[in-house]
């Protein structure tokens, strides 16, 4: 897949604490990893950002995204609910989004991180609600409003 630029990137983050940044860059990186060819939409919003990644040309058809926030990073799962979790390690009761969140480095190395992301992959690619077509992963940046992304004063 073709990514999108390490410095456009890293100036995305640079609302966030460096700590923050290097825990989306590495959970990106993981995601990256296991979903080859996954398409990557970056968005950034008044008091955090977001990158999805969906098997299509389509964000709607996400499998996951990573929801940055200014003391956390979320790995959601639109199809969460669905997802086997016998420890209960996922978060959230609505009817289909949830999230493992990461305070730190460390969280990432927890073995229910990649098993949850390939568990996701696996419900997209079997999924029939798959709304665009399949082609050539690439990223998309959009979304970029006239404020800097990054949390609000009043969430630090």
């Amino acid at each position: 897949m073709k990514r999108a630029g390490g410095a456009d990137l890293r100036a995305f983050l640079g609302a966030f604490s460096p700590e923050i940044a290097q825990i989306a860059l590495r959970l990106r990186t993981v995601v990256l990893d296991q979903a080859k060819g996954a398409s990557e939409f970056i968005d950034d919003a008044d008091g955090g950002a977001a990158m999805a990644y969906a098997l299509t040309e389509n964000p709607v058809d996400a499998f996951c995204r990573l929801a940055i926030h200014g003391d956390r990073v979320d790995l959601e799962f639109g199809l969460g609910s669905e997802l086997a979790d016998p420890e209960r390690r996922l978060k959230g009761k609505g009817k289909g989004t949830r999230r493992l969140s990461m305070t730190s480095l460390e969280d990432l190395r927890q073995p229910s991180v990649g098993r949850f992301l390939r568990a996701a992959i696996q419900a997209g690619e079997q999924s029939k609600d798959q709304t665009g077509k399949r082609s050539a992963s690439r990223p998309v940046v959009r979304g970029v409003y006239a404020g800097p992304a990054g949390p609000k004063k009043e969430d630090v």
